[in-house]
C-alpha cells in the first residue's frame, strides 16, 4: 500500500499497532491518535503518540493535516498529566535517519520522569 493518503502500509510497525496486528502497552486511544510505551525508554516515562493514518514524518503530518499535527500534541499533554507530569515533560519528533528516526511513520515522544539536559543527545 501507499502512504500518499494517510493509508496504512502493510510492512509499517506503526500501522501494524495501531490495526492491533502487533501488540503495544497502550495508554491512550483516541479517534485519530494512539500512544503506548517505548519498548526502549529512555526516561522514566517514554511514550510514542502515533497518528491512525500513516505519514512518514512530521513534516508530511504538518503538511497534509495541520490539525492532527495539533491534535498529536495535545494527546501527548493527555498523557503526561496521567503519567504524573502535567508540568514536566518534553516532546520530540525525529524527522529523517540523520535525526534517529528508525520507524517511518511520524511519532511524537513524550518523555518526563528524570531531569532532561539540553541540548539533548
Amino acid at each position: 500500500m501507499s502512504d500518499s493518503q494517510g493509508a496504512p502500509v502493510a510492512d509499517c510497525l506503526f500501522c501494524r499497532i495501531v490495526a492491533g496486528e502487533i501488540p503495544a502497552q497502550i495508554v491512550h486511544r483516541g479517534e485519530r491518535t494512539l500512544a503506548f510505551r517505548d519498548i526502549a525508554p529512555q526516561a522514566p516515562v517514554h511514550v510514542l503518540v502515533v497518528p491512525h493514518a500513516h505519514h512518514p514524518n512530521a513534516a508530511a503530518v504538518a503538511a497534509a493535516d495541520g490539525e492532527l499535527s495539533a491534535e498529536l500534541v495535545r494527546t501527548a499533554a493527555v498523557v503526561a498529566a496521567a503519567e504524573g507530569h502535567p508540568d514536566d515533560y518534553r516532546l520530540v519528533f525525529n524527522t529523517g535517519a540523520g535525526a534517529g528516526q528508525t520507524v517511518f511513520h511520524a511519532h511524537l515522544h513524550v518523555l518526563a520522569g528524570r531531569g532532561l539536559a539540553w541540548p539533548p543527545g
